[in-house]
Parts: structure tokens; sequence; C-alpha cells
């Protein structure tokens, strides 16, 4: 989730585990435990663009590794409040200030490879990275928390805000299973035979959804908005594999061929080789001249071809909410 979110549960969890003793403290402690799992941005700084994806939620978000830093971070905190909370309870602290911070990214397309040095990351796709119907509620309870001293009231509202949060991410596992089962019968209906089919909901969400669907020649890509009356229709997209033969032993090629789980498509612009990333959609609805929300360019570099990013702008990003808010309201 985004970094915002993931401070606010930290300081929840925080302050669920040690309010009583670390009083408004909890803000601090929350807030940086919160966001050690994403310092891997940082690190990804030093490194070339593929690199810094292939890295982004490993061994940073691997419960191993908060096992070992938990009791590391729980005796710095206890020796900084030396007179409020012992060893144990901040080490308890620690690792599930990191550990929730993990369960919370699982919900999302991107996933996390909690079971590192296993290279498979876990990814429910029920959950934008940024949804405010998750996030409003902790903040509520925490700014509820701020005001008041009383610890059974400040532990009141936290759990509350948590459990309002939380019944709106298992909300979501279900509308998730609706809407893949009307994907299915759309599928079934139009008689298309697929391998595999993947459903995540689309930005800040939990209406409109979007299905990639592998065929044999193809992929399908379709949407399902929940205020939909019409059937659901999916647009073809070719897998390339000749230009996709092009890129073939290019190590940049197979880091993001794994980093994309296997989704994607190559495509050729200005004599220009691009990987598209299917699991985020696209910024248009051209299917013979896609944009796609995660791209990468492959440039010659000394007689080598590497991959960067290709730059998103402020257009990209209004453009296609305005598409998902016209989506959402049905076909």
């Amino acid at each position: 989730m985004d970094s915002f979110t993931q401070i606010a549960l930290g300081i929840a969890i925080a302050e669920v585990c040690a309010g009583k003793k670390l009083k408004n403290k909890t803000v601090l402690y929350g807030a940086v435990l919160g966001t050690i799992p994403d310092l891997d941005v940082v690190v990804g700084l030093f490194l070339n663009p593929v690199d810094a994806v292939l890295i982004h939620r490993g061994i940073s978000h691997s419960l191993f590794l908060f096992l070992f830093i938990s009791p590391l971070l729980g005796w710095i905190i206890s020796k900084t409040e030396r007179d409020k909370i012992n060893f144990v309870r901040a080490t308890v602290m620690a690792f599930w200030c990191l550990f929730t911070h993990v369960l919370l990214d699982m919900f999302t397309s991107w996933g996390t490879q909690i079971l590192w040095p296993l290279d498979y990351r876990f990814a429910l796709k029920t959950i934008f990275v940024i949804d405010p119907l998750y996030t409003i509620p902790i903040v509520i309870s925490l700014i509820m928390v701020w005001k008041t001293k009383d610890t059974i009231l400040r532990k009141k509202y936290i759990i509350r805000g948590l459990f309002i949060s939380s019944s709106y991410l298992l909300l979501s596992c279900f509308i998730k299973i609706y809407a893949l089962k009307q994907f299915e019968k759309a599928l079934l209906k139009q008689g298309i035979e697929y391998s595999e089919i993947i459903v995540k909901p689309t930005a800040f969400n939990l209406i409109l959804w979007n299905a990639n669907v592998d065929t044999s020649e193809n992929y399908l890509l379709g949407d399902y908005s929940l205020f939909d009356t019409q059937p659901i229709s999916f647009t073809a997209y070719s897998k390339n594999k000749n230009l996709e033969s092009q890129l073939n032993c290019n190590s940049d090629f197979e880091k993001l061929k794994k980093a994309s789980e296997g989704w994607y498509i190559i495509s050729q612009k200005n004599q220009s080789l691009y990987f598209n990333d299917l699991r985020f959609g696209l910024l248009n609805d051209d299917p013979k001249n896609p944009e796609f929300v995660f791209s990468y360019q492959f440039i010659r570099n000394k007689a080598k071809l590497k991959a960067i990013e290709v730059p998103k702008s402020k257009r990209d990003g209004k453009r296609l909410l305005q598409k998902i808010v016209t989506r959402m309201k049905g076909n």
C-alpha cells in the first residue's frame, strides 16, 4: 500500500501493542516501524531501474527478516524508553508493526515475498495500492486517540478503526470472487478457451475490476463494473512472439518477465521495443496503439539493449482517472 497508509497502520498497531506504556510516542515508533519494509525503495535508487523493480517487496518484506530484526529493534526501543517499556513488549510491537505492513501489501496486485528466500510473491489482488476507504477509518481513529489521554478510550478507538478497515479488506475479497465469477461466465458464454485469468481492482475503488485472460495466441483484457447492465466484452492484444524473440537472452528482459509474473506484451514503436506489464492496465482503449500504465523501452547501450521505464506525466494520471470514473458508472 501507499506510504501514508502504512505509516497510519504502523501507528495504530503500535498503539494497540504499547499505547498504555508509550502514550503519544507510539506515533513516532509506529511511523518508523511501519516504514522500514519500504526502505527497499531507497536501495533501488542506487540500482538500475529493472533491478530496483525486482527487489521491491522482496527480502525487506520477508517473515525471516522480521524474526531476525524485531528483537534488535525491540532492544533499541526498550533502551531508549528504559522506564516505560520492557524488551519483550517492545519486540512484540516491532514485529507486529512490520508484519502487518506485509500482510496489507499481500492484498495488492504487486504482492510480497513474505516467505523469502522463496521467489513466489503472494498477491491476493483485492485492493489497489491506494484506497481511501481503507485508510480513512484508521486515520480518524488516530485523531481520536491523539485527543484523549484515557488509555481505555484510546484502545477502543484504535480497535474500532482497525476493525472497520479490516472489514473493508474482507469485503474486497468477496467482491473479487463475485467479479471473477462474472468474467468466467462471460468467457464461457462467448466460447473462449483460456489457460489462466487474473482479476484485480482499478484505482481507488472496489466497483470497477479488470481481467487479464491468457489464450493461446493473445491476451484478452476486459473490465466489469458492479453497475454494468450489458455483457462483458474483451479486447485481444497479440502476444507478439516474433518481437519477443529479438530479446532472447537479454538480462533486463528476463528480469522484467520475472517481475511481471509472465503477464506482459512486447510491442514496437519507432524501431524501439517496449516491455508492457499487463497487470496494471492501460491508459487508453486503442488496441492498435495501446499505452500501458507500466512500460519499459529497450535502448541500445554499448551494443546491449537496456530497459528504462517510460516516464508518466500528470496528464496520464488524470486521463486514467477520468477513464475509471466514467467506466465505473456501468456500460
